[in-house]
Parts: structure tokens; C-alpha cells; sequence
């Protein structure tokens, strides 16, 4: 045996790691790479697909959901935008239990399908004016479709990074799904740019919102052929016959830890990166153009900082660096918002970035802070139902409620609510478990390839 020192840290421990665990071929350069690949492309893809009804809300709403007030227009395109979250805790607890009972690769692949073409006939769906009631009603069911898969790719990917990744760099690989899902709603963020930036507002508003949703489809498909071909680390375990009834009898109170950990993410992301373009412009008179280019530089930025917090936390551990993450975000979210409500570049580019970076090493922590939760017999629908009811009440509701508030109080009090959710993850990364690593360690002992 090999003893794999981590970092001091209060709540860590060195490892006790089999030496065959490090000779296994899952942690040759080369499979390290693949696995990455894997779980980030399809990851990836389908947070484009999911994100591009954010940034093309005022455009949806105008083209399903007519009114005279424009306020009312984009509140039901949100509310869709919701309906889409909504059905999230219904994905993850589907492609859990496939997960758990099938595999996390067969997961992965089921996903990647049930996202394409929901995404595809969304850019095709005739509107209002066309064929009237059924417009808005195929658009939510579409939206819906979407929610059951997106629940169902998270999770899995990050399962999948984390139990694929060597003891000591758990935290550093399971920051990679996070990082595909922000790559993707960066890819999202790029389209919303590139269309309003090479069309003029009218040719955006009659037709040009929908090419991206009709691209997403041709990279969608390429993303399965990489995920076919992966080899899923398993340990020698028997798997739950039942998934969701352990879940729901023996974790609840873990579920409800993770909604509390996933608070500042799912309020922060939101805010950050799909209403902040919308609120910029909506409320503060800012271009379109200027809003999403700014968010992309900023996303940009994330990406940067998510393998890096990923990093600190195998090193100084995950309670720490989600616990200065939320923090960080809980005492300067209204001071970074309140720059960009002045409405100038540079203030908008400082307050984005800054929000950008603590979120970011919010999320890039949380995939192995949860995997290490969990058993491996029910640990995808754990975190899939958990995550993802964090998601529907708070992440997918945010740009709704952050829209509302705005139209009922001031401009700032989104700023309010995600100090809030904030600290609610704060409080709940002080509460996690001094040392839950040895689990995933003592799990794959012990291999077999699926």
C-alpha cells in the first residue's frame, strides 16, 4: 500500500490508497483524458441547448407569449424558463435510478438524446401568431422535456468524473463537470452575442433567435459518439434493487443538505449569467450586444477559475474553499451588483467578473463535496434528486423572481436574495463531515469495467 498525503486541513486525513488502485489503467494519462472528455462534451452541449432560452428571452416572450406590457411578456417567458426546472428533480430522479441500477454510462447517453431534439424543434416551432394556442403550449412541453433531461446529465457527469478520478484529485476532476456545464451556457452566451452582434435588432427578433437553437443538434450527436466508447469504473458492489425507495428512507436528511449546499449556485448562476444580461438591458439601458459580450468574457473567466478551486479543495479540503466561496459571495454580491447598476463598461465588466470568480469556486467544489455524500449503490439518484430539487426552487425560479422583485421593490434586490441563498450554503458547508473520502477509496478497491 501507498499513503497519499493531502493537504492540513481540519476536516483531512492522509488516505490509505491500494497500490493496484494506482496501476489500474482508469488513471493512465490517456484514460484520465478520455473520461474528461466524456463527461465534459455532452455536459457541455446540453447546457448550450438548456441556456439559450435565457439569453433569448425578451425575444420568446415577445413571439409566444404577446402583450401589450413587455414586463408581463418576459415574466412568462421566465415562467417557462422555470417549467423547465421545474421537471429537473424528475430527470434526476429518472436517469439516477437508470444510473444506479444500469450504469452511469447509460445515463450519460440517454440524456444526451432526450435533450437533441426537444432543443431542435424549439428553433423550428411555429409562434403565436401562427397556429395561436398550441404555440406557447408546445413551447413549455418542449421546455419541460429539456428540464427531465438536463436533471438526468449533470449529476451523472459528475458521478462519473469523480468516481473516475484518483484518490487526491477528486476534487480537481469532479470540478470538470461544472466546468462543461458553465463551457456550455458560455457556448450559449457566444451564439446570443454573435446573432445580435451580425444581425440588427429586427432580424433577431423575427428569426434569428432560432438559429442557435438549430445548430445545437450537428455538436449534439458527437458528444454521444464519444460517450458510447467509454469504459465506467465500477466497484465489485451489489446494486440497489431500489434506488429511490433507499433514497427517500435512509437520505433524506442528506438530500436536504444538498439543497442547502447548492443554494448559492443555483440562486448565483442564474443571476449571473442568464437575468443579468436581461436586467442590464431591460432595466439599466444597456445594448444587448454589450450585455452578452461582457457575460461571455466573464463566463470565459469562470472557466479559468473553476479547475483551479477544484484543485484547492484537494489540497486544503472542501469544507474550506466552499465555505470562503460562499462567504466571499454572501458579504460582496450586493456591492459587486451595485456596480454594474451604474450602466457603464467597466463597472458592469468588474461587478460581472467578480461575481463570475465566486461563483465559479462555489460550483467547481461541489461535485466531489457531494459524491463523497453518498454511497455508490444509490449515489446517482441521491445527488440527482437532491441537486436538482435545489435547482428547480431556486435556480431555474431566480431569473423570474429576480425580474419580479425588480418591478416590485428596486433594481439592487436580486443583489438581496442571492446574499441570502449565499448564506445558507455557508452555513451548510460548515456542516459538513470532517473526513467522508475513505468511502469512494474503499469503494473501488477493487474494479470491474462496464
Amino acid at each position: 500500500m501507498t499513503i497519499n498525503a493531502l493537504a492540513p486541513g481540519p476536516e483531512l486525513v492522509p488516505e490509505i490508497v491500494p497500490e493496484h488502485v494506482h496501476t489500474q489503467e482508469f488513471h493512465t494519462p490517456k484514460a484520465v483524458r478520455r473520461g474528461i472528455i466524456a463527461g465534459v462534451v455532452g455536459n457541455m452541449l446540453e447546457w448550450y441547448d438548456f441556456a439559450l432560452f435565457g439569453f433569448f428571452a425578451q425575444q420568446i416572450g415577445a413571439h409566444f407569449f404577446p402583450s401589450g406590457n413587455p414586463t408581463v411578456s418576459l415574466l412568462a417567458a421566465f415562467g417557462t424558463f422555470a417549467a423547465g426546472f421545474l421537471m429537473r428533480p424528475v430527470g434526476g430522479a429518472l436517469f439516477g435510478w437508470i444510473g444506479d441500477r444500469f450504469g452511469r454510462k447509460q445515463a450519460l447517453i440517454g440524456s444526451v438524446l432526450a435533450m437533441a431534439f426537444p432543443s431542435f424543434f424549439i428553433g423550428l416551432l411555429p409562434d403565436t401568431t401562427q397556429i395561436g394556442l398550441a404555440a406557447p403550449i408546445l413551447l413549455i412541453l418542449f421546455r419541460m422535456l429539456q428540464g427531465v433531461a438536463v436533471g438526468g446529465e449533470y449529476m451523472a457527469s459528475a458521478v462519473f468524473l469523480v468516481e473516475g478520478s484518483e484518490p487526491g484529485r477528486r476534487g480537481f476532476m469532479g470540478s470538470w463537470g461544472p466546468f462543461g456545464a458553465s463551457a456550455g451556457t458560455l457556448l450559449g452566451s457566444a451564439a446570443g452575442a454573435l446573432v445580435n452582434w451580425t444581425l440588427p435588432p429586427e432580424a433577431v427578433m423575427a428569426y434569428g433567435w432560432r438559429i442557435p437553437f438549430l445548430a445545437g443538434i450537428l455538436v449534439a450527436f458527437g458528444g454521444l459518439a464519444i460517450r458510447r466508447h467509454y469504459v465506467e469504473r465500477i466497484p465489485h458492489q451489489a446494486p440497489s434493487k431500489s434506488p429511490l425507495g433507499e433514497t427517500f428512507t435512509e437520505y433524506r436528511g442528506t438530500m436536504l443538505h444538498l439543497i442547502a449546499l447548492t443554494s448559492a449556485i443555483s440562486v448565483g448562476f442564474y443571476t449571473t449569467f442568464v437575468y443579468a444580461a436581461t436586467w442590464l438591458e431591460g432595466t439599466m439601458g444597456v445594448a444587448a450586444s454589450t450585455a452578452l459580450t461582457i457575460n461571455t468574457i466573464a463566463m470565459l473567466l469562470l472557466l479559468i477559475v473553476i479547475p483551479l478551486a477544484g484543485i484547492a479543495s484537494d489540497r486544503f479540503g472542501r469544507r474550506r474553499v466552499l465555505a470562503w466561496a460562499a462567504g466571499g459571495l454572501m458579504l460582496l454580491a450586493y456591492p459587486l451588483m451595485a456596480l454594474m447598476a451604474r450602466g457603464q463598461p467597466g463597472p458592469i465588466f468588474a461587478g460581472q467578473v467578480g461575481l463570475a470568480l465566486l461563483v465559479g469556486a462555489n460550483g467547481a467544489v461541489l461535485p466531489a463535496t457531494m459524491a463523497e455524500l453518498a454511497p455508490w449503490r444509490v449515489r446517482c439518484t441521491v445527488l440527482s434528486v437532491g441537486y436538482n430539487v435545489s435547482l428547480a426552487l431556486l435556480g431555474g425560479t431566480t431569473p423570474m423572481v429576480a425580474a419580479w422583485l425588480v418591478a416590485r421593490t428596486f433594481n439592487l434586490a436580486p443583489a438581496v436574495y442571492l446574499t441570502l441563498a449565499a448564506a445558507v450554503t455557508f452555513v451548510a458547508a460548515l456542516m459538513l463531515p470532517q473526513a467522508p473520502r475513505h468511502r469512494l477509496t474503499k469503494e473501488f478497491e477493487s474494479l470491474r469495467p462496464r
